[in-house]
């Protein structure tokens, strides 16, 4: 009871009070700790702002007209401002189609990467076979080694595709699979498409983190391994799910060695992107009817716009698919 009134009394004394009582510790205390907030908040402000900046400046160029950009004048907010970038963009690389290509294509590969890498993934968590280690080792090296080492290999492949040599053997030659969705599809399908080394990693980690005990449990209740894989673990592992759907979403959208290797024919929005500085000059020259050079500030202002207009869907999706996002990534730990 008097150490309730003591500590009563000691608050409702004055700050300055309780600082002189303590020999002035209360006072360093509070200064500590307020310096180190200030001192976080620099931090990562100044980080977010590194982050952002390159955007914010994307931003402020996208509605500057090309008067603007040789304006020494303006800097961040455009004198005159216009939409005609985002016109010009759209029509070079043919916005419309392009998306309804670019969402369809990422949609159906990362769907198809997902489920293959999950089937690959909690096979390598839960069941024991011959030579286990050595496969993972392999996807290990799906990891490290970049696609560009094979890409002759697959241009080769699949440029004389053949199945254990039975198209030569009746038609007499091999089946020409380039310029075709196909093998890009295939390859998902046989988990060496676009970082599925990766997927199939972290899903294999998730997992291992689930207990064992709910498994045994369904087995006891007569569930299969199928069964109990598609009833049990399946609801279990949304999150990491949703983390490798949204990367491999993200990756395919914004690829440009796989869909130039295999989807060439097709117009996406990453390889209109790429030339989209080519595109702008034939554009001009058509329209003047002479051969211009195009500034190269002009020239980047619409590449600025051309990117913004790729990530903006990206940026939506994340927004939807946030909460998820950040649930797979604080509960997939590292399991070896």
């Amino acid at each position: 009871m008097t150490n309730v009134k003591t500590n009563s009394a000691y608050a409702k004394q004055s700050f300055w009070e309780r600082n002189k009582q303590s020999g002035g510790y209360l006072l360093r205390k509070v200064i500590g700790e307020r310096a180190v907030s200030i001192i976080r908040f620099i931090l990562l402000f100044g980080m977010c702002f590194m982050i952002i900046q390159p955007i914010l400046n994307k931003i402020s160029v996208s509605f500057m007209t090309e008067q603007d950009l040789y304006n020494p004048v303006v800097i961040s907010i455009p004198e005159h401002f216009t939409t005609a970038n985002y016109r010009l963009a759209a029509e070079l690389i043919s916005f419309k189609e392009a998306l309804f290509n670019s969402t369809l294509i990422s949609l159906t590969i990362a769907a198809l990467q997902i489920a293959m890498c999950t089937l690959v993934g909690y096979g390598f968590a839960r069941f024991e076979f011959p030579l286990k280690k050595f496969w993972f080792a392999c996807v290990i090296l799906v990891i490290l080694i970049p696609p560009q080492t094979i890409a002759s290999s697959l241009h080769l492949h699949f440029r004389f595709f053949d199945v254990l040599g039975l198209s030569q053997l009746i038609t007499g030659q091999t089946i020409n699979l380039r310029g075709s969705k196909l093998p890009y599809y295939l390859m998902s399908a046989g988990c060496m498409g676009l970082k599925n080394g990766l997927y199939i990693y972290m899903i294999r980690q998730y997992f291992r983190n689930i207990p064992g005990d709910l498994e045994e449990a369904a087995y006891v209740d007569g569930c299969g391994t199928f069964k109990t894989f598609i009833r049990i673990m399946l609801p279990q592992a949304k999150p990491i799910l949703t983390s490798c759907f949204l990367f491999a979403f993200v990756w395919q959208w914004t690829d440009g060695f796989y869909s130039r290797m295999f989807l060439g024919n097709t117009k996406l929005i990453s390889t209109g992107l790429s030339r989209i500085v080519d595109s702008l000059g034939a554009y001009i020259q058509r329209i003047n009817g002479v051969k211009t050079t195009i500034s190269i500030a002009y020239s980047n202002c619409i590449l600025a716009t051309g990117t913004l207009m790729i990530i903006v869907p990206l940026i939506v999706l994340y927004l939807f698919a946030q909460r998820a996002f950040v649930e797979s990534i604080s509960s997939t730990g590292i399991k070896m």
